[in-house]
């Protein structure tokens, strides 16, 4: 069965630390880009962060800009998304996808989506 799967999600304290994983079963994360969303309630789907298939380029949204870090761990055909000094406005279900497109540090263009996560619950709350 062709999949992915997020895990990791929680509730965090703001400022506190998560790191969501993407695994993909069936198929090989390599040649794709992978895209991490997240929906806040009331809102729409927003990607956040991106890294390449081929040589790591990661793109970021403003919002998530030297908090967030986006890695590849080829040997476990998994993506992470380390999340650190979160805020209560990073409340969302976070959501991994696979597809082809290009990663710049400063665009990322994703032209097909291949593969969805089915999402994971982040809460930031005191």
């Amino acid at each position: 069965q062709l999949q992915l799967v997020e895990s990791g999600g929680g509730l965090v304290q703001p400022g506190g630390s998560l790191r969501l994983s993407c695994a993909a079963s069936g198929f090989t994360l390599d040649s794709y880009v992978i895209v991490w969303f997240r929906q806040a309630p009331g809102k729409e789907r927003e990607p956040i962060s991106c890294i390449s298939s081929n040589d790591g380029t990661a793109y970021y949204v403003e919002s998530v800009k030297g908090r967030f870090a986006i890695s590849r761990d080829t040997a476990k055909n998994t993506v992470f998304l380390q999340m650190n000094s979160l805020k209560p406005e990073d409340t969302a279900v976070y959501y991994c996808a696979a597809g082809g497109g290009s990663v710049l540090p400063s665009i990322c263009v994703f032209r097909r989506i291949d593969y969805w996560g089915q999402g994971t619950q982040v809460t930031v709350s005191s």
